[in-house]
């Protein structure tokens, strides 16, 4: 009895003969006996060929199968076998084994072929291309159509598959500076976008002519002939146009920088004249609405100084025709009303100047007020003045950058020792870092402050509140 199996280790396609017998030595070369054993492993297929007057016919089986011939497995078989032998062993059939696991792998190489640049097309650069592809066979019905078992030569088959992917990588890599816009140059960063397009172009070519699927393709070297004198000449054209689009680029984006710069130079200066002009309107604003409790009595004063001057004029007045020294009883009521006028308005002045005092104590507080950070409510009827304009300081402390402050907290810094007048203090718009005592706008900050109430001795009586 025989044992039917294959044990080479590479192989796409192998034919199973009896042990001892030669390729076409004699007829036992396909004589296969009844019990005999079949064995095919996981990822294998057994193809039983019979040579009829109709043609050949196959059984196929699939591994994994581990048993003795029966013509229940063996569909054909069996028809052949009742028809031709009567039952009689044995029976005359090729077994092939075909590999539907193992990747096979074959290393092809392109010689230099001529690769034309677009500007330069009578000019082709040198150009050779190596790599591996691998493949297998999942579709062994239609692989057995379309290659002869019987003479089937591994070596024979991978020189056909060469000849197919050299057609098609000469065929890519010529179109590829044409139709993929990849200057010839830089065909050696592309090997990748070569393989990809170079595999869609054979993979159907392979299953097609040849049977086979395509697992993948793998460019490992795209050699350009750097010694041709056509690529010299493309090197050249390529090389001076990047430099000179480099160099294009370049200027317009310095130009668009400069341009930034001064744009962001005048909006800086407009934004802090205005800041500027707020500033000064607000600070008048402020100062007007201070004095103007002052200017109304100054006005009040002179009325009442006019009317002091009448009053006397009107004590003098004498009586009677001869002028003489009588009282003037006409005088003395208009004095007496005027008098009491008067002592109105004095009151009232009285009454107005402690007002515009409150006023004013209520003024300088706000004042402290907003230079220690804190808004209080406007007067009523009082004018709102516009937003002070959002102005912060850095300021150089022990060696280090400090910051930003506002200009309320610049005093702060003048109490606790950070900020003298010898202290650089930078603000936006200024070129450039300045002394503090060069800055007229900080002048407040070193004000003499008001000394703070010391706390009244234990025991001693409270005094009352001052009646202004």
């Amino acid at each position: 009895m025989n044992v039917i199996r294959c044990d080479q280790q590479e192989y796409i396609v192998w034919k199973w003969r009896p042990s001892g017998q030669d390729a076409n030595s004699t007829s036992r070369e396909n004589a296969i006996r009844w019990n005999s054993s079949l064995r095919v492993k996981d990822g294998e297929v057994a193809v039983f060929v019979y040579q009829q007057k109709s043609g050949p016919l196959q059984d196929f089986i699939v591994g994994p199968y581990d048993d003795m011939l029966k013509t229940k497995n063996f569909p054909v078989l069996t028809n052949i076998v009742g028809a031709l032998w009567g039952g009689d062993s044995p029976f005359q059939a090729e077994v092939y084994f075909i590999n539907l696991q193992q990747n096979n792998q074959l290393r092809f190489g392109v010689p230099y072929f001529d690769v034309f640049d677009p500007r330069l097309p009578d000019q082709g650069v040198p150009v050779a291309v190596r790599g591996t592809l691998t493949f297998n066979i999942t579709d062994y019905q239609g692989f057995i159509k379309l290659n002869r078992l019987q003479d089937f030569n591994h070596d024979d088959f991978k020189r056909q598959i060469n000849a197919a992917i050299s057609k098609h990588v000469r065929q890519v890599v010529t179109n590829m500076p044409i139709n993929a816009g990849i200057p010839l140059i830089q065909l050696e960063r592309q090997v990748e976008t070569v393989s990809d397009s170079v595999a869609a172009k054979l993979s159907q070519r392979l299953s097609d002519d040849f049977g086979v699927n395509l697992k993948a393709l793998d460019i490992s070297n795209l050699e350009i002939d750097k010694e041709s004198p056509y690529y010299q000449e493309v090197y050249r054209l390529t090389a001076g146009l990047q430099a000179k689009t480099l160099e294009a680029q370049t200027e317009v984006n310095i130009k668009n920088l400069k341009d930034t710069q001064e744009l962001n130079r005048q909006n800086m200066e407009e934004t802090m004249r205005i800041q500027r002009e707020e500033a000064q309107r607000a600070q008048r604003l402020q100062t007007e609405t201070q004095f103007i409790g002052t200017h109304a009595l100054d006005q009040q004063a002179s009325v009442l100084r006019a009317g002091a001057e009448s009053l006397g004029q009107m004590g003098q007045m004498g009586g009677g025709d001869g002028g003489g020294g009588g009282m003037n009883a006409a005088g003395m009521m208009a004095g007496m009303m005027m008098g009491g006028a008067m002592g109105q308005q004095m009151a009232g002045m009285m009454n107005n100047m402690g007002q515009y005092m409150q006023q004013g104590v209520q003024n300088g507080q706000q004042q402290i007020n907003q230079q220690l950070g804190a808004t209080p409510p406007p007067m009523p009827g009082a004018a709102t003045p516009p937003p002070m304009p959002n102005v912060q300081y850095f300021v150089s402390i022990g060696g280090q950058q400090a910051g930003p402050f506002a200009p309320q907290q610049m005093p702060q810094l003048v109490q606790n020792g950070s900020l003298t007048p010898q202290t650089y203090v930078w603000r936006q718009g200024m070129p450039a870092w300045e002394l503090a005592q060069n800055m007229p706008e900080l002048a407040y900050a070193f004000a003499p402050q008001p000394p703070t109430t010391p706390p009244p001795a234990p025991g001693a009586p409270v005094p009352p509140p001052l009646n202004i």
